[in-house]
């Protein structure tokens, strides 16, 4: 995916002689690992910058979504960028991006500055992200197997988000929320200082020039992904349709968004071309990811409610739940390296197989649920919702790359990433807010016409004590009502996948291909008696 095709050993010329041939990949994997810690801001430290910055939770939000947009948006200049510059000059450049943009953010309070650096970040670290990885492929896969590589490649991004989150709750409760973003300047300072002393300029191939960049259309394209994401996030604080703003803001997406399909088709060498959008199964694939994405939004909504709202935890209280969250990525991607590589089974199978263990955490949740629990009964469902999360993660990705050719491939990854990064899991979180905030308002408007003073001296208990069980009661029974249709969504969708891998659908299918190609050899003897 970048790196020459070599003949002989695996080589890294663009490093110095004297850094011994081994230790050079583990370098640009130390690289990598540094580049996925980084964030414009962190998820462990959102509540302390809540208190610290008088920002809103959506404020903050906004500034993940934004990140997350940045990386989705330059996937299809990655390669472009490789074949113009030189891998040390790409590298020093992301990672004195990274580094700048940490330095920054922390005393930034300007909300649309916040957001532009957050998203200049977010380009920086797939940049660099891409650069070391790529130049490393060969070494991990001489063949180029994508079934190796994208388990691997997920290992980095997935371990090293729960990572970030790990040492942000760490930063937060021994010093504050700031140190985290000198932390990660730290690591982008030793990063540039290993790059100086042991890399040379190298670059792949001959100079080939930006020409034919459509930078217009990205930066269109870039604009439609944070108005949706601006629109689901700041929905429920505007009140939704009862706002003008929200309502405005839907007519501007619409504009933006017939904009950009009309760049795309009238201009040579568009951003995201059309003819990418032709290729077979890529739309069922980009719903699926959307939807899979949605389904685990419940991580980011409704557990966060359950661990601070009812149970009452901090941040280093959940440290081991992230742990636990850390061992499932981990197995889930080995696990698909297995399916993949070892077995060579189906990736529609493992597919199936990552959706019934998204269905079991939702299912474990739902049952688990209660302000009486022990901590240690969380550890399986948050164990199983990074096994699913890790194992359809890296499986859909190989699904895209068996579907698409080279040329389109990373305009397709781009559009995958949207829908994988932002969309999907800014929609879900949507949905789950509103629905939680409908039966939450629903619960306590139903049990709360039995409360009243003669009802609880009845019950021999102080007011005072019932109302603080009974809220966090309230919210429990909440959750687990979202819950419930999240788990028929789920299940749903995992049913309609078995139907499709089903030996009746499939005998159907071959019967209806059947009779089509009788139809056409009908046709053509009737033209040719015709003729005759």
């Amino acid at each position: 995916m970048g790196a020459p095709v070599l003949n002989g050993p695996f080589t890294m010329p663009m490093f110095r002689a004297f850094v011994p041939r081994k230790l050079q990949p583990w370098i640009y994997i130390f690289f990598a690992v540094s580049f996925q810690l980084s964030g414009g801001l962190y998820l462990g430290s959102l509540n302390p910058m809540i208190g610290s910055t008088a920002l809103m939770r959506e404020d903050l939000q906004m500034c993940l979504y934004a990140n997350l947009a940045g990386m989705a948006i330059y996937f299809p200049l990655l390669f472009r960028m490789k074949f113009r510059f030189y891998n040390k000059n790409l590298l020093m450049a992301a990672a004195t991006g990274v580094l700048l943009c940490n330095l920054a953010a922390p005393h930034i309070t300007f909300l649309p500055l916040l957001w532009a650096v957050c998203f200049l970040e977010g380009i920086c670290k797939i940049q660099g992200t891409f650069e070391c990885m790529s130049n490393i492929q060969l070494w991990m896969t001489p063949k180029r197997d994508f079934g190796v590589f994208f388990p691997f490649l997920h290992i980095i991004i997935l371990g090293s988000m729960q990572a970030a989150n790990i040492l942000s709750a760490y930063f937060v409760y021994y010093y504050e929320w700031a140190y985290m973003h000198l932390f990660i300047a730290g690591l982008m300072l030793i990063d540039l200082l290993v790059l100086q002393i042991c890399t040379r300029p190298f670059r792949p191939v001959k100079k080939f020039p930006l020409y034919g960049i459509d930078w217009l259309g990205a930066l269109l394209w870039a604009t439609l992904l944070l108005e949706i994401a601006y629109f689901l996030t700041y929905g429920d604080w505007y009140d939704w349709w009862n706002s003008p703003v929200i309502r405005q803001l839907a007519v501007v997406i619409v504009i933006t968004l017939l904009l950009c399909i009309g760049r795309m088709l009238h201009i040579r060498h568009p951003f995201l071309e059309p003819r990418m959008w032709t290729y077979r199964n890529l739309f069922p694939l980009l719903l699926l990811i959307a939807v899979v994405e949605a389904l685990l939004a419940t991580e980011h909504v409704l557990e966060e409610i359950f661990m601070e709202e009812v149970m009452h935890y901090g941040s280093m209280d959940t440290v081991p739940l992230k742990l636990c969250s850390l061992s499932g990525v981990l197995a889930g991607c080995l696990f698909s390296y297995w399916w993949l590589h070892k077995k060579g089974w189906r990736c529609l199978h493992l597919v199936i197989a990552g959706l019934a263990v998204l269905s079991a955490y939702l299912l474990l949740y739902y049952f688990t649920i209660s302000a009486d629990i022990s901590m240690s009964l969380l550890y399986a469902p948050n164990f199983c919702r990074s096994f699913a999360y890790a194992v359809l993660s890296a499986t859909l990705m190989v699904c895209l790359e068996k579907i698409m050719s080279f040329q389109h491939f990373f305009q397709a990854l781009s559009v995958f990433n949207m829908l994988h990064m932002v969309v999907g899991s800014v929609l879900g979180a949507a949905l789950y807010t509103q629905g939680f905030s409908h039966y939450i308002t629903d619960n306590m408007a139903r049990y709360g016409m039995a409360v009243d003073g003669a009802a609880v001296s009845r019950w021999n208990v102080p007011l005072d004590s019932f109302l603080g069980e009974f809220v966090p009661k309230m919210m429990e029974t909440s959750i687990k009502q979202v819950y419930g249709w999240v788990i028929y969504a789920c299940l749903l969708l995992l049913l309609l996948l078995l139907f499709y891998d089903s030996p009746l659908r499939r005998d159907w299918v071959w019967k209806q291909e059947v009779r089509k190609r009788h139809k056409r050899l009908r046709r053509l003897r009737t033209a040719r008696l015709s003729e005759l």
